[in-house]
């Protein structure tokens, strides 16, 4: 299997579901600007539009509104817009007396914003300009164009991978962006910082703990269940009937797509394991793990007994609504999300250490291997992660003791936060802890059935931007 990362998708991770329900949500006009395909050469002179999303119906002094600036992450910004409620709640109360302007910047090679139009993706040539930095780059040019001289405070805020870049881009351009709300960011996912099996391991605790640890042991064993299964006709028959699969199974290795698909599900169902319905990925329950866990509930299953009850389970993901005709393990709802330029930026900067053993999670065992992990990109795109350690080089891993004016916050339901910063290294730094959140919930729109922890991290965002603006 390729080693691809969870996607990080604000994501990781959004659906096309969640948009086309609340595209009215919210308004903004959509503008363009010319941004270089190369901020850090003179060898490549070619220039491309950067999509931005503008609300400034809320700047009561537009001379001196604050700029909140989502960075956007890995996909269509307006799917950030429309799901970054804390930003048009913040705003919208007017108890805040927030006089701000917020700006939505598209990732490049995102979305509409592409480089080099449907060209973009043909090659590591056209491609090879993805990366964090050359996107920080571009926000920081648009930074320029709509605020010159820097006179307005500008607030850098972003979810998961946005989360890391808003952090950055504070780090990169303190010049320009007073201070940063990072959501869930796991800028110490990098090696020799966090352990490759943490991510697993909190992954599996989510699903031990949301109704019995039953359910982890059965996923445990569901691994060599289905790939015994497989190695006979019957076997795939039954598995191919019970999880309703749009193909067939004919040959045993056939079952690597479906494991994939069981991998990239758990991490999903665990970052979007919100108390409340929501159409994250798919249109999911409120606690979804919880409701996943209660249909692969029991102690010694039999193999077929196993298949049936992890089938019924995966469909509180892959059909809650009862409208998916079957469960095509070979399309991820996440494509139009970024999935390839993710892919990309996986091979080439964001090298993410990840493992598993088998025994301390509910995973097959896995060590990392950065030189298969590189083989496997040059195989994708021709490209190999110059180093592990690049990343740690460009912004510090965790030593960044100079760093000022950033909140980090964390949910410790949320897989990521095991590679999130949760102590403060000075006191221009907030720690952020929720207990009971999934990933970067506190950027999600206030609801009802929020638990307290997550209104009070909203509260400490809304207050230490006005902390920091009383202090410009």
């Amino acid at each position: 299997m390729f080693e691809k990362l969870p996607l990080l998708l604000f994501s990781v991770i959004l659906a096309i579901f969640g948009l086309r329900g609340c595209l009215a949500a919210y308004s903004y006009t959509t503008q363009w600007i010319n941004v270089p395909v190369d901020h850090f050469s003179f060898a490549n002179n070619d220039t491309f539009k950067l999509r931005y999303l503008k609300n400034d119906s809320f700047a009561f002094e537009p001379d001196s509104a604050v700029i909140l600036f989502y960075a956007g992450n890995e996909g269509d910004i307006e799917l950030f817009a429309q799901n970054t409620g804390f930003m048009w709640d913040a705003v919208a109360d007017h108890s805040n007396r927030l006089n701000a302007e917020l700006i939505f910047a598209e990732h490049r090679y995102y979305g509409q914003s592409l480089p080099y139009g449907n060209k973009s993706y043909n090659s590591a040539k056209e491609l090879g300009y993805l990366s964090s930095e050359q996107a920080l780059a571009d926000f920081a040019s648009l930074l320029q164009e709509i605020n010159p001289g820097n006179r307005r405070p500008v607030v850098a805020i972003g979810g998961s991978y946005g989360g890391m870049l808003a952090a950055w881009f504070r780090m990169k351009y303190p010049h320009m962006v007073l201070g940063a709300i990072a959501a869930s960011a796991p800028v110490l996912q990098f090696r020799n910082i966090t352990p490759c099996g943490v991510y697993n391991r909190i992954l599996t605790s989510v699903f031990s703990t949301a109704y019995s640890n039953e359910c982890s042991d059965n996923i445990r064993k569901s691994w060599a269940v289905l790939r015994s299964q497989s190695e006979t006709d019957a076997g795939r028959a039954l598995i191919t009937r019970k999880f309703h699969l749009c193909a067939n199974l004919t040959k045993h290795e056939d079952i690597g797509d479906l494991i994939d698909y069981l991998n990239d599900m758990y991490s999903n169902l665990a970052m979007a394991n919100y108390p409340y319905p929501a159409d994250f990925l798919a249109p999911l329950p409120a606690y979804p793990v919880r409701e996943f866990c209660w249909r692969l509930k029991g102690k010694n299953l039999n193999d077929t007994q196993l298949v049936e009850s992890l089938a019924e389970a995966v469909s509180v993901y892959s059909n809650y609504t009862n409208k998916v005709k079957c469960l095509d393990v070979k399309t991820s709802t996440t494509e139009a999300l970024g999935t390839r330029g993710w892919d990309f930026q996986s091979c080439t900067e964001m090298v993410m250490p990840m493992c598993s053993d088998g025994d301390k999670d509910m995973f097959e065992p896995e060590q990392w291997d950065f030189k298969k992990y590189s083989d496997d990109c040059f195989k994708k795109f021709g490209v190999r992660p110059r180093s592990e350690f690049e990343m740690i080089t460009r912004y510090g891993g965790y030593q960044i003791d100079s760093a000022t004016n950033i909140v980090f916050s964390n949910g410790l339901l949320d897989p990521w936060s095991g590679a999130g910063v949760l102590r403060t290294p000075n006191n221009r730094i907030k720690i952020v802890i929720i207990p009971e959140g999934a990933h970067h919930i506190d950027l999600r729109a206030k609801n009802d059935k929020d638990p307290q922890s997550v209104r009070a991290a909203r509260q400490i965002h809304i207050n230490t931007i006005k902390e920091w603006l009383s202090q410009n």
